[in-house]
Formats: structure tokens, sequence, C-alpha cells
């Protein structure tokens, strides 16, 4: 399948711009989306898309006490994050306030893209995004969702796929 890249992204938010170009470069087949309403949460965005909650690839930021580095745990959105089980696989954490996500990724919290960051951050997917054959991630600002497929959100994080929830 060909996508169609909208030619002029000036007219949406930086963010939303860094993710499209981050997709077009890695030849991913679909554009991002740019919704009338905001997506915040899983929930929303969910509503917003006609899909289950769990369809939405949400992402949660942490800190890495170690070395302060981010890291993000990409899940389903019916699924709470267990930071013991991130934390035994990356190290101690520390949960990661609004001004922290946005330094690190370059994204405000309810628009975390799982690429296109500012500052490249330890990455973590969860299996049970493989319970869907399409999930739908943030683009980078909360009106902003790419579809793609868990294989697919691998390939372009090089992240492992773990089991991080509860």
């Amino acid at each position: 399948m060909n996508a169609v890249w909208p030619a002029d992204l000036s007219q949406r938010p930086e963010g939303f711009q860094r993710v499209a170009r981050a997709l077009a470069q890695a030849g991913h087949p679909q554009p991002p989306v740019f919704l009338e309403v905001a997506a915040r949460t899983a929930q929303e965005a969910a509503e917003a898309l006609g899909v289950a909650v769990g369809q939405i690839a949400k992402s949660i930021v942490f800190r890495r006490l170690a070395d302060d580095a981010a890291v993000l745990v990409v899940t389903s959105g019916d699924k709470r994050v267990d930071e013991h089980k991130v934390a035994a696989r990356v190290g101690p954490l520390a949960r990661a306030d609004a001004q922290f996500v946005k330094e690190r990724t370059g994204f405000s919290i309810g628009g975390v893209a799982p690429v296109a960051h500012r500052q490249a951050p330890v990455v973590l997917i969860d299996r049970e995004l493989f319970r869907f054959e399409v999930v739908w991630a943030a683009a980078g600002h909360p009106n902003g969702v790419f579809p793609v497929t868990p294989s697919q959100l691998v390939a372009l994080t090089g992240a492992p796929v773990e089991d991080v929830v509860l």
C-alpha cells in the first residue's frame, strides 16, 4: 500500500510534523492522522477512532534513577504498567513529571509518540499489543495518531517485546 504523505505539514504542530517525517523516512505505509478532537487518554482515543481501548498503544514514560534516562513503555490502553517488571528490566525507576517528559521526548503527555524523540529513550514494547492486528499510537500531539501493527512498532523502535503489565 502506498501512502500519500501531506506535502505541507507546516499547518500542523511541530511534534506531529516530526513524527510524520520520521514515519515517512522509515517507510511506514500509513501517515499519521490529525483528529478533530484531542485524545489525551486511551479511552478518548478509542472513542475518537471507534476501536477497542486495548488497540490504543499508550506511551508511559518513567525516569531511570541510575542515569536520569527516559524509559518509554508502550502498552495496550486497557492494561496497567507494572513498574516492578519494568524496573527488573531497566533498573530502578521514578515517575516522570510533565516537564521531564517534554524535555526528554519533545512531546507533551497525551501525545508521546513511540518515535521521533528529542533524546532517544530506553523503549519497551509490551507483548499485550500483539493481541491486535493493528494498534494506534500517538503521533506527537494529543490530536495525532497513526496506525501500526505491533511488529511494525517493534521495527520502528528497535525495542524488545516484554511482559511489563499487571
